[in-house]
């Protein structure tokens, strides 16, 4: 029925068109090249406006975001990890659950949080678009966020966030369709002793970090007199960009490392957090008794406790996966 049909986005001819071929690009050429999504989708933004920061960040766990992909004044920024705090943007895009404009608050949930680009400046107009997945029940599960940043104020006007509300969009639907064919090939049997990979984000890490320096090497030898020749330079260009894919690879590749630590730990009342951590030292009921102040049996009550939350047989078991997350 025509009274069914989405209202038209309102942005300017010009911006449509744009728009328009990025989706086209994006569907044909982007599914499951992330690096490449993120960078072609800073370069449509930067034909509607100007973008001097341009970031893209993903939720993990309980406090984490990972940031796989930024850029600063044509830079490529370090794939990263932080944890958010109750004030910075993250905080409040989980407690709004909508897009962040600078002019919301002249900045001020900006310059709480982490910090981007050039710390010598100060972005004078943000947009941070929150990126949303369905769920069963509920308005959709936020997952991530992209963001632009200028240092010139009054840039981002509607027709701008509009712009780029549809196009983290369109990103955010390749993103959870990746993630839906994922969980659709985990349901077939993969039959006895497959591994289960990508447990230690400490390794993706370092890796990260390992190739960072190899990035590193090829632009310092880019500016040699020796490597003035244009095959030369070519090689080492290509070199580059393909460090910096897969460094923004590893950072998004640790989203899929395992939570049951964390998430178990998490599901534990402060008191019986308590015991836990104490078991990785090997304390029995009576020294965790002495050293917690408490009873024989309230012990043995939180042991219980635990051991039915983490469905466990042994403390030890228990003991095991606390160490795993107290060295994630």
């Amino acid at each position: 029925m025509e009274a069914d049909k989405p209202a038209p986005l309102r942005v300017d001819a010009e911006t449509a068109i744009i728009l328009r071929e990025a989706y086209h690009k994006i569907e044909a050429l982007y599914r499951g090249d992330h690096y490449n999504l993120y960078n072609y989708v800073r370069a449509v933004v930067g034909k509607i406006a100007a973008v001097d920061t341009f970031y893209v960040g993903f939720l993990q766990g309980t406090s984490r975001v990972r940031y796989p992909y930024g850029f600063d004044s044509g830079k490529y920024e370090e794939p990263d990890t932080h944890n958010f705090g109750p004030s910075g943007q993250t905080a409040w895009l989980l407690k709004h659950r909508q897009t962040y404009r600078y002019a919301y608050d002249d900045g001020a949930v900006l310059r709480a949080g982490h910090r981007f680009g050039d710390s010598k400046r100060e972005s004078a107009d943000v947009v941070t678009v929150p990126l949303f997945r369905p769920v069963p029940s509920g308005d959709g599960q936020l997952f991530g966020m992209i963001s632009m940043h200028t240092y010139e104020p009054n840039t981002y006007d509607d027709n701008v966030v509009r712009a780029f509300e549809w196009i983290c969009g369109v990103v955010a639907r390749v993103l959870t369709r990746e993630v839906e064919d994922r969980d659709a090939l985990r349901r077939l049997p993969a039959g006895d002793g497959v591994p289960n990979l990508l447990t230690s984000d400490h390794v993706m890490e370092y890796l990260a970090h390992r190739i960072g320096t190899l990035r590193e090497i090829a632009g310092e030898a880019m500016v040699e007199p020796a490597a003035a020749s244009p095959v030369v330079q070519e090689y080492l260009t290509r070199l580059v960009q393909a460090a910096e894919q897969i460094q923004s690879e590893l950072i998004e590749m640790m989203l899929d490392t395992d939570l049951g630590p964390e998430q178990r730990y998490a599901s534990l009342t402060k008191a019986q957090q308590g015991v836990a951590v104490l078991l990785v030292d090997g304390l029995d009921n009576d020294q965790l008794a002495a050293e917690l102040g408490i009873s024989l049996n309230t012990v043995k009550t939180h042991l219980s406790a635990i051991l039915k939350k983490y469905q466990m047989a042994t403390r030890a078991q228990v003991a095991d996966d606390i160490r795993k997350y107290l060295a994630r």
